[in-house]
């Protein structure tokens, strides 16, 4: 690994993503394991006149605490972290796990608790980043257990990584990299923009669904890296039919594979898994909101090519859609709270279309508009 990458990365992040200022505060959260980029994100802020606060865990803090906390321990927010949610003008997390299935023996109680702990943290990073108060910038550092999750070796997988950023050495200006894709992206939005009723059509899906009124979001680098999709909030009640995600669903280190939802009226009716179904019906039932749709993706970055077990890059898989379940993104117009979030990704490039309105907008991977 190089330091160009690293200065390139952190040039987005900064210059790009952030738009860190003179005289912001800017908080990075992050574990050790990430101190190389955390030392080039650092100088970066500096250079920029920003007052950066690192907000750095151990690699096996959670593990550690889930292991030996009471339950207020498990519902305590922490204060640091608060007031950087709640207060500072940038706000960047940097996951960067070393043993990605740490979690795995954790009772879902214990997990359940320990979200509506940290609840609050989620609310405010949404409900800043959609009236612009926060900028924010969710990421990760390439680290030996997100390259075993995604069956790579560690360098092929830091290789991967960057040019899915488009911060690798063959991309000049990455900036000017991220601002080409935003244009592309922008016209896809355009065309869809005003319209109502979406059909989705497939070998693992049957499902029509709302936008009427809702804001369709370019993601083109500026709050995920890597990045590369457009998204919205659909209309709470309006989903129905099924889905079978192709791919397995990981929430707080339990991985869920084989997917199949039925939805009338917007909820979540029927809901199945071949493997962790208890999972599931456990996390989507921590509220009301969890068996509603949040939002609503469509996959663009062709660099993310297969899956790696990490959502940050596999919801942005070229060629396939996803939809979470629970919170919405007030900036796109849902009206959906829960304090959960989960993606669900579903392949389709292959026999498999959107109509918006009666009009093909996508089929097999591809926008035909």
């Amino acid at each position: 690994m190089t330091d160009l990458r690293y200065q390139k990365f952190a040039q987005i992040v900064v210059d790009y993503s952030t738009k860190v200022q003179q005289g912001d505060l800017v908080a990075v959260t992050a574990t050790t394991a990430a101190e190389p980029l955390l030392r080039a994100l650092y100088q970066r802020i500096l250079e920029r006149g920003g007052q950066p606060h690192l907000l750095i865990d151990l690699p096996s803090q959670e593990e550690i605490l889930f292991a030996h906390a009471s339950d207020e321990q498990l519902d305590f927010t922490p204060l640091f972290h608060k007031e950087a949610f709640e207060s500072f003008d940038v706000l960047i997390k940097l996951r960067s796990d070393v043993n990605t299935r740490s979690l795995t023996g954790v009772s879902p109680e214990r997990l359940a608790r320990r979200q509506k702990g940290t609840a609050a943290l989620l609310a405010a990073q949404l409900r800043r980043g959609a009236d612009k108060s926060l900028r924010w910038m969710s990421t990760l550092f390439p680290t030996a257990a997100y390259a075993m999750e995604a069956e790579m070796g560690q360098e092929e997988y830091q290789d991967f990584f960057y040019r899915a950023c488009h911060a690798d050495e063959g991309t000049a200006d990455p900036v000017a990299h991220w601002l080409g894709i935003k244009a592309e992206q922008q016209r896809a939005i355009d065309w869809i923009a005003r319209h109502d009723r979406v059909v989705l059509r497939g070998p693992n899906v049957d499902l029509t669904l709302s936008i009427k009124g809702r804001k369709m979001v370019n993601a083109c680098g500026i709050n995920n890296l890597p990045d590369g999709e457009i998204y919205t909030g659909p209309v709470e009640n309006s989903a129905n039919g099924w889905v079978r995600y192709s791919y397995p669903a990981i929430y707080q280190g339990q991985i869920v594979e084989g997917i199949e939802l039925t939805f009338v009226d917007g909820r979540v009716v029927k809901a199945s898994a071949s493997k962790n179904q208890a999972a599931l019906l456990k996390t989507i039932d921590l509220d009301p909101g969890g068996r509603y749709i949040g939002e609503f993706a469509i996959g663009t970055n062709f660099e993310i090519s297969r899956f790696t077990h990490s959502i940050l890059l596999d919801e942005k898989i070229g060629g396939s859609f996803h939809m979470a379940l629970g919170a919405g993104y007030p900036e796109t117009g849902s009206l959906n709270k829960s304090i959960i979030h989960w993606d669900m990704i579903c392949d389709i490039r292959q026999d498999s279309e959107i109509l918006v309105d009666g009009e093909l907008f996508y089929r097999n991977g591809q926008f035909v508009i």
